[in-house]
C-alpha cells in the first residue's frame, strides 16, 4: 500500500467535506494502473467522496472534497456562482506583457494535450492577477480565477508571456525546475451559513520554499484583501 503521505496532507476536515492539500506530480484521477489523489484520501479515511473542483497533476495545494452527493451538488452550485474565491501562486521565470490586471478569452483546444486563448466568446476563461518581483528575473504571480477552465492559469500566464516555471506543457525551459510552480493557496466560502477560509503553503520545491519568496508572500498577507477589481 502507497502511503498516503505520498498524495496528500489534511487541511481540515468535518461532517460535510475534506481539504486536503495535494502534493504535486500527483494525479488527480486514477490512471496507468495508479490511483489519484481522490481515490488516496477516499482509501485513507475509508469512505465515498465527491470532487467538486479538481487540481492538474503539476498543481499543489487546497482541494475540497465533498462527503455526501448532496454536499457536492451544493459546493458545484457555489462554484457554479461563482461564490467561491479561489487564489493561487504561481512563479514565472519570464517578464510578464503587463504586471497586473485582468486576461480574458475563449478557451480552444491546441495541438497535444494544450489549449490556448483566443478572442472568442466561446468557453470564457476570466483570470485576475498581480505580479510581483522575487530574484533573477523570477516573478510571484497571485492569481484569481473567475471561472474554472481546464489549464486556465497556466494558459492565461503563458498568453501574456509568463508560462510558468517547470509546466511541461507551456514553458520552455520546464527541464531546469524541480516541479511545476503551480500551487492552490487560499479559498473561501459560505456553505450552509457558516464562512469558511482556508490556507495552505506549498511544502515542496526550491522556489517555493526559498527567502524571496516567502518574504513577498509574508508582505502581501492576506491575499483576498489585495485591491481585486470586479470582473
Amino acid at each position: 500500500m502507497t502511503n498516503h503521505q505520498d498524495y496528500f496532507s489534511i487541511v481540515s476536515e468535518n461532517a460535510h467535506f475534506v481539504v486536503i492539500n495535494k502534493h504535486d506530480n500527483i494525479n488527480f484521477h486514477s490512471e496507468d494502473g495508479e490511483f489519484g489523489v481522490v481515490v488516496a484520501v477516499e482509501k485513507f479515511l475509508k469512505q465515498k467522496l465527491y470532487s467538486v473542483h479538481r487540481l492538474d497533476k503539476m498543481t499543489s495545494g487546497l482541494l475540497l472534497l465533498a462527503k455526501s452527493s448532496a454536499v457536492a451538488n451544493d459546493l458545484s452550485m457555489l462554484f457554479k456562482k461563482q461564490h467561491i474565491q479561489k487564489y493561487y501562486l504561481a512563479i514565472s521565470d519570464k517578464k510578464p506583457k503587463k504586471k497586473q490586471g485582468l486576461i480574458k478569452g475563449g478557451m480552444e483546444k491546441s495541438r497535444r494535450s494544450m489549449w490556448k486563448l483566443t478572442n472568442n466568446k466561446e468557453n470564457l476563461a476570466v483570470t485576475q492577477f498581480f505580479s510581483y518581483p522575487l530574484t533573477e528575473g523570477q516573478r510571484l504571480f497571485v492569481v484569481k480565477p473567475k471561472t474554472g477552465k481546464t489549464h486556465q492559469i497556466r494558459v492565461a500566464l503563458k498568453s501574456i508571456s509568463s508560462a510558468i516555471c517547470g509546466d511541461h506543457l507551456y514553458a520552455e525551459k520546464q527541464n531546469q525546475y524541480d516541479r511545476g510552480y503551480l500551487h492552490a493557496y487560499q479559498i473561501y466560502f459560505n456553505l450552509y451559513g457558516q464562512d469558511f477560509s482556508f490556507s495552505c503553503l506549498p511544502t515542496t520545491g526550491a522556489l517555493f520554499l526559498a527567502q524571496p519568496f516567502l518574504q513577498q508572500l509574508d508582505l502581501l498577507g492576506n491575499v483576498d484583501l489585495l485591491t481585486w477589481p470586479k470582473a
